[in-house]
């Protein structure tokens, strides 16, 4: 789950129209997005994946084709994710990713520097003119 801290910052980046319309992911948060999903559901196929993180931001963010496969194929190569292809609900083929230990480590990483960055990010907005 996400830390108040990272909410914010999220809330912050996309907007006062956050909760008007549903919006694109920020650059640079898919990845953690993808990871902390797969730590807390297990596998899913990309599909799954995207409405999953869309179901956890409440409906404010869009997951398209082309940004969540272009993502998992990017983890994959660094390692960070693997596939095992199975079926899907709808009895299709699909590509299954989890999380490697390598991945989990990286997880890790990229929520203590979201963390250290929402916590920089806040001091300003609390700071008085």
């Amino acid at each position: 789950m996400l830390t108040d801290n990272m909410k914010g910052l999220i809330m912050l980046m996309q907007g006062d129209n956050m909760t008007k319309s549903r919006a694109d992911v920020p650059y640079g948060v898919l990845d953690l997005f993808v990871l902390k999903t797969l730590d807390a559901m297990g596998p899913l196929h990309g599909f799954g994946l995207a409405r999953r993180i869309e179901q956890t931001s409440g409906q404010r963010l869009q997951i398209n084709q082309g940004s969540i496969y272009p993502a998992l194929l990017r983890l994959e190569q660094n390692g960070w994710i693997r596939y095992e292809w199975g079926t899907s609900e709808k009895n299709r083929r699909a590509k299954y990713y989890a999380l490697t230990d390598a991945g989990r480590r990286q997880l890790e990483k990229q929520v203590e520097s979201w963390e250290r960055t929402a916590a920089i990010v806040a001091l300003f907005l609390e700071a008085t003119p």
